[in-house]
């Protein structure tokens, strides 16, 4: 899952809601910082928080034995209330795709 040479997308929401850096941001954290460290499900979820006038992204993986993990990134960018909360990354096995939650069909 979410291998790098795979091809990657963002949802038009997500192009709406974040500068291109910070979806640049995303695909960067799971390729630096995910891959090979955690198992990563085919839908990740990204929280998005304020650090310090910054924006920090939290990896949240939810497990069904109530054992979350959780790990803070912290960035560079400026944290602005119009931020989403929430992102997600999907992979389809061929294709990745950085969306808001309310893309989803579970929404």
């Amino acid at each position: 899952m979410f291998e790098s040479n795979h091809a990657r997308y963002a949802s038009y929401g997500t192009v709406a809601a974040l500068p291109g850096d910070m979806i640049d941001a995303v695909w960067q954290i799971i390729d630096r910082d995910l891959q090979g460290l955690f198992p990563l499900d085919n839908l990740l979820t990204f929280k998005l928080h304020e650090n310090q006038g910054t924006t920090t992204f939290e990896y949240v993986q939810e497990d069904d034995q109530q054992m979350d993990l959780r790990a803070g990134f912290d960035t560079q960018f400026a944290y602005t209330p119009e931020l989403p909360d929430t992102v997600l990354a999907y992979d389809d096995g061929d294709s990745q795709i950085i969306l808001l939650p309310s893309e989803t069909a579970e929404h």
